[in-house]
């Protein structure tokens, strides 16, 4: 977990970023209030720059030249730093030690106090409870965004997921894939099987689509028997590769069912940004949809690609 130490005192930011390090997590080391927030948002300065490790907790003395550890918290907190998923737990360092101090500290956004002199060992448990925290809430936040039979991504999230990455290939200036799939006569699997088995359908078709994925593709559960993938860096003939290794994931293997074996097959709609890097994400995923509608035109089991229009 990555830590920003902001301390305007070298030595005592040196002493910190040692202590902190040898905990194990990662420090970053600032001196004042400005290069703090520049830290906290590294894309404020570069747009390209996206920070996929983002700092969790930050360390702040009170007394810093340009922004103070008050104001400071009172900055982050009212403005949104990144997604909703990356909480700052901030621990606020100070001399001050009257209640009233406490109280405007907290009051500021701060998480926690700690008062100088304290020792290292304080600090340390301090981290754990700043860590312990924020791994509680990216667990809440991880089942609310979680589709539960499939353990997908939700519909909502892969839309935020899409839109995010949208913006960040049109940042960069690479093009962006999107996979709609789409189960075959699944309702007949339903009516001839039951809904248990066509639970365990959708569970065993969602995790061979992830596993055809690389790790830093996306996939959820859109809704039934669909399902949405996100792939950054595609172009279209790369995307057309992936949504046959789609199809082929799912149609080479039968699908094991209490004392039967199902053949299940997937129609699969695809498209990328590479000739039309401004698309939206609404017209990605309209394109893929019109793409899987033709797929499914076909005769099924197959995929088709189509350019965002």
């Amino acid at each position: 977990m990555k830590v920003l130490i902001a301390e305007d005192d070298v030595i005592s930011g040196r002493t910190l970023e040692k202590n902190i390090r040898g905990w194990g997590y990662d420090a970053v080391v600032t001196t004042n209030g400005k290069d703090a927030w520049q830290a906290l948002n590294p894309e404020a300065k570069d747009p390209k720059k996206t920070d996929k490790n983002p700092i969790r907790i930050a360390v702040m003395d009170w007394e810093m030249p340009y922004v103070n550890g008050v104001d400071l918290c009172k900055k982050i907190r009212n403005t949104p730093l990144d997604k909703k998923d990356s909480y700052l737990y901030i621990i606020l360092l100070t001399g001050r030690d009257n209640q009233d101090d406490i109280i405007k500290g907290l009051s500021a956004g701060a998480d926690d106090y700690i008062t100088k002199p304290f020792s290292f060992s304080e600090l340390k448990v301090r981290l754990k409870n700043g860590e312990r925290i924020i791994q509680r809430e990216n667990n809440r936040i991880q089942i609310a965004d979680t589709d539960d039979l499939t353990q997908l991504w939700n519909r909502d999230k892969i839309r935020e997921i899409l839109k995010e990455e949208t913006e960040r290939c049109l940042r960069e200036n690479t093009p962006i894939g999107v996979i709609w799939a789409d189960i075959d006569n699944f309702k007949q699997v339903n009516d001839n099987f039951g809904h248990i088995t066509g639970d365990f359908v959708l569970m065993e078709v969602a995790k061979r689509l992830k596993n055809s994925l690389r790790k830093y593709d996306k996939i959820g559960r859109y809704g039934g028997d669909e399902f949405l993938a996100v792939v950054p860096t595609c172009r279209h003939e790369h995307i057309a590769h992936i949504a046959e290794r789609f199809r082929r994931a799912i149609n080479a293997k039968k699908i094991a069912v209490e004392s039967d074996l199902l053949e299940v097959t997937i129609s699969v709609g695809a498209t990328s940004s590479e000739y039309s890097p401004n698309s939206s994400p609404d017209i990605l995923i309209k394109t893929s949809d019109k793409a899987l509608y033709e797929a499914k035109n076909k005769g099924r089991n197959c995929s088709v690609i189509k350019e965002p229009e």
